[in-house]
């Protein structure tokens, strides 16, 4: 399936989800809830946190934490939690504006708990991406290279489908890495609130999918010939199954095929 189908597919989806809503506020924090343990879980799996989503669950509803856990996994799955509360906040707030301070203290929430003094702030060295030959910025670079990154925004909204808006947002931030670590977890947060934002389901990315995930990172910031299909098309099936997801949890039937075309 090529990425066009898989956007028109996605949209056909949503356009059965929206007409479901709006849910009622009960529904909302069940769902709210629901995504909030599972993003956390997958986003924080996919940089080797050792907490399950069980664990995860318990952690972030009964603030109890798993004995013989690394510390620092309990803190990434706290700030995580605090920083998707501000994302679904930004995401809800009508008329989208990313700006460096909406994506520093995204940082600044995820990270406080770990390292507050790095939480939020530029970094002040070079980071290296194990296994890849892409080398981020220089650090003095950084700022100029976030502030031209949020100027683009609003034209690449314009431009693009929403799924790949997101995907495009993500990506970008981790080309920059502004930050001396949790620069995935934040871009995924960004990427979240873009699809809200937009009327798009949540988007997990599968630990299990980790390889696929890099490797899709990999060609788009390869020197020769770099593409970002590969990367817009696994976000675009995240989304597609998040709809799925959804549409089961709400009783939603998906649109059929319809017989003779295509099978999107």
């Amino acid at each position: 399936m090529t990425n066009r189908e898989l956007l028109t597919k996605i949209d056909r989806n949503a356009a059965a989800i929206r007409a479901y809503r709006p849910l009622s506020e009960a529904e909302v924090r069940e769902l709210d809830a629901y995504y909030k343990i599972g993003t956390t879980y997958s986003s924080n799996a996919l940089e080797g946190n050792s907490l399950t989503i069980s664990e995860t669950k318990v952690l972030l509803e009964d603030g109890i934490t798993v004995g013989g856990k690394p510390i620092r996994d309990c803190y990434e799955a706290t700030g995580h939690a605090k920083a998707y509360d501000y994302m679904l906040s930004v995401a809800r707030g009508g008329d989208l504006s990313i700006t460096e301070d909406v994506i520093r203290r995204l940082h600044r929430l995820f990270y406080h708990g770990i390292n507050p003094d790095a939480a939020g702030q530029y970094r002040t060295g070079q980071v290296f991406i194990t296994g890849t030959e892409y080398v981020p910025p220089a650090a003095e670079d950084v700022p100029a290279c976030m502030a031209a990154f949020v100027a683009e925004l609003p034209q690449k909204r314009e431009a693009m489908h929403p799924v790949e808006f997101a995907a495009y947002a993500h990506r970008r931030l981790v080309d920059i890495h502004p930050f001396q670590d949790g620069n995935g977890r934040t871009a995924r947060l960004l990427m979240n609130l873009i699809l809200i934002n937009q009327g798009y389901c949540i988007v997990s990315i599968p630990p299990v999918w980790r390889h696929d995930y890099i490797t899709a990172l990999q060609q788009a910031q390869r020197k020769r010939s770099p593409s970002d299909e590969a990367f817009v098309k696994l976000i675009a099936e995240c989304e597609l199954e998040a709809q799925r997801d959804y549409c089961r949890m709400f009783h939603i039937k998906l649109p059929a095929v319809q017989k003779g075309g295509p099978e999107l």
